[in-house]
């Protein structure tokens, strides 16, 4: 069972951990262990998430989500298995707790006169610069 918030908590069967091999520097270990790992969380079809968070989670994962819904993330930072396990788990929770907390609605408030005054002045200025821009005629 891992823990996400006091009323969140994901049951260790929704999470698969597949092990793969790492790319990049590494030498000999590089080629012969599979210390990377591939984290696949099934976020469409959870039943741990309530449904206004499993809605935000699937729009903050990102390139991280699948055509199936299912959240991918890779951990191959560190040179062991159970570093790169702790650190994949550890930025699902993190995205998770992110998904958690709800966006602060928006009140739509009225400009002040003052700045109402400045923004009129601008367009004023900005309109006698133009003018100032017209044709050239020509002395003959």
């Amino acid at each position: 069972m891992i823990r996400i918030t006091p009323h969140i908590a994901l049951a260790d069967d929704e999470i698969v951990l597949q092990f793969i091999r790492a790319s990049g520097p590494g030498g000999q270990n590089v080629n012969k262990v599979s210390t990377a790992v591939q984290l696949r969380f099934d976020a469409a079809g959870s039943k741990s998430l309530p449904e206004a968070v499993r809605a935000r989670l699937l729009q903050l994962a990102g390139h991280r989500l699948t055509n199936d819904g299912v959240i991918l993330i890779e951990a191959k930072r560190h040179r062991t298995q159970g570093r790169n396990r702790e650190d994949a788990i550890t930025r699902l929770v993190e995205l998770i707790r992110l998904a958690t907390v709800k966006p602060k609605p928006r009140i739509a408030t009225r400009p002040t006169l003052a700045s109402e005054r400045r923004r009129l002045e601008g367009k004023r200025q900005r309109s006698a610069t133009k003018q100032t821009r017209g044709r050239v005629d020509r002395p003959d």
